[in-house]
C-alpha cells in the first residue's frame, strides 16, 4: 500500500511539473508584425487574427499588433529574417517583402504572370501554394498557416496618363526593395527607386519620385491623390498575396490543440481578408474605381494590344527570373493558371 501511495505521489508530482512547465512556455504577449496598419485591409487582417486567436484559445494566447514593420525599424524586407531569428513571433507578410530570403516567392512578382483573380487563386489554393508552404517551413524556420491578399498592384503617377512603355520613359517610380522590381521598371524605360513604404509617401508629396505601384485598396486608404497621384493605370502586372506565419519555436511551445486553434483562426482571417481586399474591385460594381475617379484621378485601362506591349517589354525579365525562381515551379504555375 505504501508502495502504491508513493507511486501515485510521484506520478502526481510529475504531472504537476509537466503542467507547470507547459504553462511557462506561454508568454503574456506575442508580437505580430504587418507592413500596413489598421487603416488598410492588411492591418485589419492582423486585428482579426488576434481577435480570433484570443477567442479560440480562451485567452491563453494574446497577441499585440506591430504595424509599419516597426519591429525592424520600418525596413520591410528585413521582416522575414527577424521572424526566423525570433525577434518577431508571428506575421502576416507579403510575398514581395520576403522574396529576398525565399527566392521562390518571387513567383508572384513575375511580370504579367497572373491576368485575373482566378489565376491568383489557382496558385495560392492549389499545389503551387502547398509547394511554397513546404519551402517556407523547410528553409524559413516558420510555420505557414494561411493565404491572404493585398491585391493586384496598379501603377500611378503625377505626370501623365500611361498606356504604353514609351509613356514611362525617364519617370521616377518608387518600388519595393526587390531587384526583380528594379529590373521590371528599368525594362519599361522608367527610373525605379527602392524605398520603404514609410518613406514613399513623403517622396511622392515632395515630387522626389513621380509615381508608385500598389493595390487599389492601398491607393485609396493612403489617400494617394492628395500627394499628387492623379493618373492611374490598371495593368494588373503583378499580385501581392499575403502569408500568415508563426515562428517555429513559438509554434512548438503551444499545445497541439492551441496550434490548431491558431491555424483555424488564420484560415478564417485569411478568407475574410481576401474577400475584403477584393470588395468593390473584383465584382461588377467597380465601387472602388468610382471612388478613385471621384477624387479627380484619370484612370487608364490599357487595351489588350497596349497591355501586350508591356508584356513583351518585360519578357526578358520574366525569362531571367523564371530560372532564378525555379523553372519547374514556374511551369507548374503557368499550367495551373492555364487550367483555371
Amino acid at each position: 500500500m505504501l508502495r502504491t501511495t508513493f507511486f501515485t505521489a510521484v506520478v502526481a508530482a510529475a504531472m504537476f511539473g509537466a503542467v507547470t512547465a507547459q504553462a511557462q512556455t506561454y508568454r503574456a504577449e506575442y508580437r505580430l508584425s504587418t507592413t500596413l496598419g489598421t487603416a488598410f485591409t492588411w492591418g485589419q487582417a492582423g486585428e482579426r487574427w488576434i481577435e480570433l486567436v484570443k477567442e479560440k484559445t480562451q485567452g491563453r494566447i494574446n497577441i499585440k499588433l506591430y504595424s509599419g514593420n516597426s519591429l525592424v525599424g520600418g525596413e520591410q524586407t528585413r521582416e522575414f529574417t527577424a521572424i526566423r531569428q525570433g525577434v518577431i513571433d508571428m506575421s502576416i507578410g507579403s510575398t514581395i517583402n520576403w522574396s529576398p530570403q525565399i527566392r521562390e516567392l518571387n513567383l508572384f512578382s513575375l511580370p504579367f504572370l497572373m491576368p485575373d483573380y482566378k489565376a491568383i487563386d489557382a496558385l495560392t489554393q492549389g499545389e503551387v501554394g502547398k509547394d511554397l508552404f513546404a519551402v517556407l517551413e523547410k528553409r524559413g524556420d516558420v510555420i505557414p498557416l494561411a493565404w491572404g491578399e493585398n491585391g493586384f498592384r496598379e501603377m500611378s503617377n503625377s505626370k501623365r496618363p500611361i498606356a504604353s512603355p514609351a509613356d514611362m520613359k525617364g519617370m521616377k517610380f518608387r518600388v519595393v526593395g526587390s531587384p526583380l522590381y528594379n529590373e521590371t521598371f528599368s525594362a519599361l524605360g522608367a527610373n525605379p527607386t527602392q524605398m520603404s513604404w514609410a518613406d514613399a509617401q513623403p517622396a511622392l508629396a515632395s515630387g522626389a519620385v513621380d509615381g508608385q505601384e500598389n493595390p487599389l485598396s492601398v491607393f485609396v486608404a493612403a489617400k494617394l491623390p492628395t500627394v499628387g497621384q492623379k493618373y492611374l493605370t490598371l495593368w494588373h502586372y503583378v499580385a501581392d498575396p499575403l502569408i500568415f506565419v508563426v515562428n517555429k519555436q513559438v509554434w512548438n511551445s503551444w499545445t497541439p490543440a492551441d496550434r490548431e486553434a491558431v491555424r483555424q483562426a488564420a484560415l478564417q482571417a485569411g478568407r475574410e481578408n481576401v474577400e475584403k481586399a477584393r470588395k468593390g474591385i473584383a465584382g461588377n460594381d467597380n465601387a472602388v474605381l468610382k471612388q478613385i475617379e471621384a477624387a479627380g484621378v484619370t484612370v487608364t485601362l490599357p487595351t489588350a494590344a497596349q497591355r501586350d506591349a508591356f508584356v513583351q517589354a518585360t519578357r526578358p525579365v520574366y525569362d531571367k527570373w523564371a530560372k532564378t525562381i525555379g523553372a519547374d515551379l514556374v511551369k507548374k504555375a503557368e499550367a495551373a493558371i492555364a487550367k483555371r
